[in-house]
């Protein structure tokens, strides 16, 4: 589901920074603080909004909300 999101995020030209979870301990306990202890991948932080694996219509909808241009929007 990264590749995914990564590739929809690429796709649609936003900037994003890329925390590899498996090598940043930092990175993977806000990971866990986020869902409950879980590691659960993509867990992304948009303006203070935290998505937890989101579908690309889900991601779209909340970088609308934030004012970021969305080309394909629910794709």
């Amino acid at each position: 589901m990264t590749a995914r999101t990564r590739a929809h995020l690429d796709q649609q030209g936003i900037a994003y920074e890329y925390v590899n979870i498996d090598r940043d301990r930092r990175g993977a306990e806000w990971v866990a603080a986020q869902n409950g202890g879980k590691e659960k991948k993509p867990t992304l932080n948009i303006g203070g909004y935290v998505l937890t694996e989101p579908t690309n219509a889900e991601l779209d909808k909340v970088l609308q909300q934030k004012g970021l241009g969305v080309k394909n929007a629910g794709s």
